[in-house]
């Protein structure tokens, strides 16, 4: 048992698509959750600013006393978590790894698509996961850079004209290369999953990055024995911009209001 909290954080709202799985399978779990708002996205960044601005996110986090960090960000994941890993001394998850198992497990013709942010591409870490794993898999790749903008400002529904045609736009070399599984490679994208699921077709899976990442970390706990003993966990909000924002459009990603605190930030403090 260890009543401590997890630490999850995200350039911005994404990960709470992982902190919602968190959630639902770890109730008893209290949950701190980092959004740096500020400075979102992290995907056009070059990988030595992500890493600084992951070495800030987790310095933050760890001015709690946390049991483990999820690194709910792909573009993080990607580029950072090796890093991350060595320089701390709590488990810190990401979600290349578990994407990747999930995706190899899930396709059938072997075909399997990725789309991410372009420092999340450009890393080839998805791809060498799956490699490691499979090297029968072909893994067709691409960059969305406009998903992430898109989703942060709640153009993300399906009838979005925008977000459909920036959608099409994207996923149609996809389609044409006849992908049965498609990893979303950046934990903001799910939003996107009904537009995207459209455009791909009942015959696609789609596999959702921070869920395979928070089921695996859920596993790791449990199997360890580190789990909470508690009913209900309480969950901390905090961004790196402004509050209120926060609050309105993390409520449509977490599916039910936020009623616990949201603190602001000054994170190149960390």
């Amino acid at each position: 048992m260890d009543q401590r909290p997890i630490g999850v954080f995200d350039s911005g709202m994404g990960g709470l698509t992982a902190l919602r799985e968190l959630r639902q399978i770890l109730p008893g779990e209290e949950l701190i959750y980092f959004g740096d708002t500020g400075r979102v996205p992290y995907g056009g960044r070059g990988r030595e600013t992500i890493l600084r601005y992951a070495r800030q996110d987790v310095s933050f986090l760890r001015s709690f006393d946390l049991k483990a960090v999820v690194v709910a960000c792909g573009t993080v994941s990607a580029n950072a978590l090796t890093e991350l890993k060595a320089e701390n001394d709590l488990p810190i998850f990401g979600v290349v790894g578990p994407a990747a198992w999930a995706a190899v497990e899930a396709t059938r013709n072997r075909r399997v698509g990725l789309i991410g942010t372009a420092a999340s591409i450009r890393s080839g870490a998805y791809e060498r996961e799956m490699e490691a794993i499979d090297p029968g898999v072909a893994v067709v790749s691409l960059a969305c850079p406009l998903f992430v903008p898109l989703v942060e400002n709640g153009r993300f529904r399906p009838g979005d004209p925008v977000a459909e045609l920036v959608a099409r736009e994207y996923l149609t070399p996809l389609k044409e290369a006849g992908v049965d599984t498609l990893v979303l490679g950046c934990t903001h994208y799910p939003l996107l999953a009904e537009v995207i699921g459209a455009i791909m077709g009942p015959g696609v899976t789609l596999i959702d990055s921070g869920a395979a990442c928070a089921d695996y970390a859920g596993a790791w706990l449990r199997e360890r024995d580190l789990l909470a003993r508690r009913d209900v966990g309480a969950c901390r909000y905090f961004v790196s911009d402004s509050t209120q924002d926060f609050a309105r459009l993390a409520s449509i990603f977490l599916g039910q209001p936020v009623t616990d605190p949201v603190e602001r930030v000054e994170i190149e403090q960390y």
